[in-house]
């Protein structure tokens, strides 16, 4: 069947994306290699600035309506211990933290209720210009073609686009039941092999993510193990590579979006902004006919909000580099807290 456009992946960005091409009349194809409901290897939190975009999604109170945790505060801690505590938002509009499992299948619902058509175990397995897609549920062809199939892009793969990875990192997760002192809390604890993610994320568990190199993982988990009273037969979900260069965003009829266009390190709280954001940036210009203009906005996007990403990056290669940041927060503590809160604010206004 021909469609206007075909979307593969549908995590955030896909769904997002494929939510407003249907509404507004496109025979849309929305096509995941994976069946939902499914777990994916996040740090599970929504900042502020996603609330603009689920209001215009029209899923902001279904996402509400699901089991997750109100956000009050994120913690920092050097390696050597120095924490440094700053409130959040204390509103509806403020940061929580919710399973991808759940999340997601709201997106993916949403698109589907607007009149995508979605295909579920459905792998991309070769690909022609022109659009003709050949997947494990059949062939299609379509107009356009949006890329938000993630950081190891199968489309981005196939027509010779994708990066080399660096592997410098691992990164893993997993749901288990919440410690008392991590109540409506997201922290950040850098150590000298790694660092640990941690949010509360409702119903009595929480989110915990590690990341270190590969020779220093063990360490890490024997950690969290010790710390958290992890069993031993935990199942870790993992996720790589932590680093890529950013791909092109434009390629003729094809639009790359998510982490398919743009690695963000996943445990900072930023990843599912940017998801939800480019995907509704990307159907904003298909359907004004205006790919071209695509590559500018998507820029402006992330203009001025890595820095945390490039900070947890820098201090897992880099330990002494937190311990020096944290130190010096610590004596200026109102820095750290306009910078998390400039990144929030850009972030809204763009929204």
């Amino acid at each position: 069947m021909d469609y206007d456009v075909a979307i593969v992946g549908a995590g955030p960005a896909g769904s997002a994306c494929a939510a407003l091409c249907a509404q507004a009349g496109r025979r849309t194809l929305l096509l995941e290699k994976s069946r939902f409901p499914r777990d994916k290897v996040c740090g599970d939190c929504v900042n502020p600035a996603c609330w603009p975009v689920l209001d215009r999604l029209g899923v902001a109170d279904r996402v509400r309506l699901q089991p997750h945790a109100q956000l009050a505060e994120v913690s920092f801690i050097s390696p050597r211990g120095r924490t440094i505590h700053l409130p959040l938002t204390a509103s509806d509009r403020g940061e929580i933290a919710i399973t991808r499992r759940l999340l997601d299948a709201v997106l993916l619902d949403r698109a589907r209720e607007l009149g995508a058509e979605v295909y579920e175990d459905a792998s991309l397995t070769a690909l022609e210009k022109g659009w003709r897609l050949q997947t494990t549920r059949g062939e299609f062809t379509a107009r356009y073609l949006i890329a938000a199939d993630g950081r190891n892009s199968t489309v981005a793969r196939l027509l010779g686009l994708l990066p080399a990875a660096a592997k410098d990192r691992i990164g893993l997760q997993a749901h288990l039941p919440r410690p008392p002192e991590m109540r409506q809390r997201v922290a950040m604890h850098f150590l000298p092999f790694g660092y640990c993610g941690m949010n509360d994320v409702g119903n009595d568990l929480f989110t915990l993510c590690l990341v270190a190199r590969p020779e220093h993982l063990s360490d890490l988990k024997t950690w969290a193990g010790e710390r958290f009273d992890i069993p031993v037969d935990t199942a870790w979900r993992t996720i790589t590579p932590l680093s890529r260069a950013p791909i092109s965003v434009v390629h003729g009829n094809l639009l790359v979006i998510g982490d398919a266009a743009r690695v963000v390190e996943p445990f900072t709280g930023e990843g599912i902004y940017y998801a939800l954001a480019s995907g509704e940036l990307a159907a904003r210009h298909l359907l004004a006919n205006d790919l071209p203009g695509f590559a500018a906005a998507h820029a402006q996007l992330y203009r001025g909000r890595l820095w945390i990403n490039e900070f947890a990056r820098a201090a897992v290669l880099r330990p002494w580099l937190a311990n020096s940041i944290l130190e010096i927060a610590h004596l200026f503590p109102q820095a750290l807290q306009f910078l998390t809160r400039k990144v929030i604010g850009s972030a809204a206004r763009a929204a």
